[in-house]
């Protein structure tokens, strides 16, 4: 980090010559990049902008215009700022039209009353701009010495992002392009306010460059990926443009994140770590406040609160040596499997190994079920689907329904207890005769889901009715979902948006005008409409 023209003002050998700032105060946040010494009028043109520009003031001219003009032109090629020695050619101040001209162009202006030693001032000012570069870039070196230790150890997301945090001190969050929350520390921050309304937040954030600042939000953004292949995005909310070391950490962390996905393509997913991490603090009651559970799983699109619970236990038959580890790759198939199984039944929940390498490894599954909804049917419905996905002999146990997160580890640990009678019995683990009718395009693009292709499909047509809807508070997502289920029909679908005809297609008009596309274009409004099934399996609710 380059000093400014107020730190300089700090340096002992500037201090000897008692500087006075007499224009463009406001400006002392000017970084320094070099020192010049010119006693020249036409120096401008060999500068490059960021130096500090000493003078005695014994070339300057005399009349007005010229030392506007020489104001101009310094100002112009970007200095930092001005420093007149008094005594040699101005004897307690400097001419009226200079400083009228720094202060209409932003110059700041320093007079030295002292006679300092220029060779001293432009020593120190050197000296503190290479310490300065010399420690950044052993902060560099040190990030990239801790991301590359965290790489070689196979550091898993949430602990690439928890020592994001412990390096900046601030809220960390990790996302995919649906803009839900995979992985997050929100550090000295409260996380439920962290993840309040987050995708909505989060979708107006739209920085132009992989790496950027957002002012409006205060975030410092990168994206995810490797290989053309983007995935998320890491965001620190810092609330303040970043220093040059905050972009290294988050330009470091994110390649750290890319590596480990492209190095480990059979580990658990890192959909499946966050909602590991999820459902083991609730069994372990590690949440001091359920609210915090609650506010983790709805930023990943599973809402807890309000909801009645269901935990579901996943695991192979018992092999011969009851004690032996169960293999890991058949678990994280297993859960993968759940998850897109959940998916397609469009069931909110959370899905992961739990316990992974032991002998009491499985797969959890948090189910969360609206108020009226059957237990019996949904639990039929996934797992009919689960089996025939699966290529696994397993067993699955359902705990009682229960109505608060403090009670979810109950209802697991009653699952786990059916899980272990059912792995030693020889008979059928499966009593699934109910099947639902083929989902068809629906049910590919729920197994389809954690694809970043899909999820870069929806957000090229979708991403600018879903801003507009957000911003705006409209919404043209839910008339446009109508139009196209109605087959296209202006009449039927404007009956059941309860609108007057007029005013359903002046909304089917502006949905044109946001999106600039042709709602008669047949190719068009089918692209539109695969796009919408993917965006509601992307967030995976549960109507």
């Amino acid at each position: 980090m380059l000093p400014t023209v107020a730190d300089v003002l700090q340096l002992e050998a500037v201090r000897r010559g008692q500087p006075r700032v007499v224009a463009g105060a406001d400006r002392l946040g000017n970084r320094v990049r070099w020192v010049h010494v010119a006693e020249v009028a036409d120096i401008a043109h060999l500068l490059h902008g960021g130096e500090l520009v000493l003078t005695t003031g014994i070339a300057l001219p005399d009349e007005p215009d010229r030392l506007r003009v020489y104001i101009a032109e310094l100002a112009e090629v970007g200095v930092s700022g001005l420093m007149v020695e008094l005594g040699r050619r101005y004897a307690a101040a400097l001419p009226g039209p200079l400083l009228a001209a720094a202060e209409e162009h932003g110059l700041p202006v320093v007079v030295l009353a002292h006679e300092p030693a220029f060779v001293d001032i432009t020593e120190s000012v050197h000296a503190r701009i290479l310490q300065d570069q010399f420690a950044e870039l052993r902060a560099s070196e040190q990030l990239h010495e801790i991301f590359t230790q965290l790489s070689v150890e196979g550091a898993s997301t949430e602990e690439v992002v928890r020592q994001v945090v412990a390096l900046c001190g601030h809220s960390v969050v990790l996302e995919n392009l649906a803009h839900q929350v995979l992985a997050m520390d929100s550090g000295p921050r409260d996380p439920a306010e962290l993840l309040s309304a987050w995708e909505t937040r989060s979708r107006a954030v739209r920085p132009r460059n992989r790496t950027a600042f957002d002012d409006a939000s205060g975030w410092l953004v990168t994206t995810v990926g490797a290989r053309g292949e983007d995935w998320g995005r890491l965001i620190i909310t810092l609330g303040r443009p970043p220093t040059p070391r905050e972009t290294v950490l988050i330009e470091r962390a994110a390649t750290t994140l890319a590596l480990g996905r492209l190095l480990d393509r059979h580990a658990e997913s890192v959909e499946r770590q966050a909602h590991r991490t999820i459902i083991a603090r609730i069994l372990a009651h590690s949440y001091s406040d359920p609210q915090e559970a609650a506010a983790r799983a709805r930023a990943l699109g599973v809402p807890l609160s309000g909801r009645r619970l269901l935990g579901v236990v996943l695991r192979p038959r018992t092999s011969p040596a009851p004690t032996a580890p169960i293999v890991t790759g058949e678990l994280a198939e297993l859960a993968e499997t759940a998850a897109a199984a959940c998916k397609e039944a469009r069931l909110a929940a959370l899905v992961s190994v739990l316990d992974e390498g032991g002998p009491h490894a499985r797969v959890g599954v948090l189910a969360s079920l609206p108020a009226r909804a059957d237990a019996e049917t949904a639990l039929n419905d996934t797992a009919t689907r689960i089996r025939k996905h699966s290529g696994t002999d397993y067993v699955m146990a359902a705990g009682s329904v229960v109505e608060s997160i403090r009670d979810v580890r109950r209802s697991f640990l009653e699952a786990e207890q059916v899980a272990d009678v059912a792995a030693r019995s020889s008979s059928s683990p499966a009593r699934l005769f109910y099947r639902l009718p083929d989902l068809r395009l629906r049910g590919l693009l729920h197994l389809m889901r954690d694809d970043a292709r899909l999820q870069t499909f929806v957000e090229r047509e979708l991403g600018p009715i879903l801003s507009y809807d957000a911003q705006k508070g409209s919404d043209l997502t839910r008339i446009l979902e109508l139009y196209l289920e109605c087959g296209r029909n202006k009449a039927v679908a404007a009956q059941r948006a309860h609108l007057s005809r007029p005013a359903f297609y002046e909304r089917l008009r502006r949905i044109e005008r946001v999106l600039d596309a042709d709602l008669d274009d047949v190719e068009s409004c089918v692209s539109l409409h695969v796009a919408l099934l993917a965006l509601s399996s992307v967030r995976w609710e549960r109507s």
